[in-house]
């Protein structure tokens, strides 16, 4: 299963994605790290597809062995999104502005989404979010 977090910059994907990885017990990656290991920090439409073609062959790789994979990034357009083919996604929805401007300008609020977080959950309400994830 390939689970999708996604949002603005600073909406908390990343503080999500670690406590929810410990619940569901699975992979997780992290767009910042990927993109260190890849040397690649072109955020332009064509990086940002390329990030997403990035993080689901990731995702895939994992998946093909039976594995859940969390993986946590903005994923902007719903190209991105598209391309990406999550079986789950959670949106970010904590924030109405990141701190980049050509972010904001290019963010497509998702069409479709499995569960939205519009306020910062506790550790209690992840962990229970992980137990509705797991009987999917």
């Amino acid at each position: 299963m390939k689970i999708l977090i996604m949002g603005l910059p600073g909406s908390g994907k990343t503080y999500f994605a670690t406590r929810l990885q410990k619940h569901l017990n699975c992979a997780w990656y992290n767009a910042d790290e990927v993109r260190r290991m890849a040397n690649d920090w072109d955020f332009t439409k064509e990086g940002r597809n390329r990030q997403a073609s990035r993080m689901k062959t990731i995702a895939n790789f994992e998946s093909k062995f039976g594995r859940t994979v969390i993986c946590d990034f903005v994923c902007p357009t719903r190209m991105t999104r598209k391309s990406f083919a999550p079986d789950v996604i959670i949106w970010m929805d904590t924030i109405k502005e990141g701190r980049f401007e050509d972010t904001n300008k290019m963010f497509e609020e998702p069409d479709r989404y499995d569960y939205r977080i519009e306020r910062f959950f506790t550790d209690k309400e992840i962990e229970e979010l992980g137990l509705k994830i797991k009987i999917i």
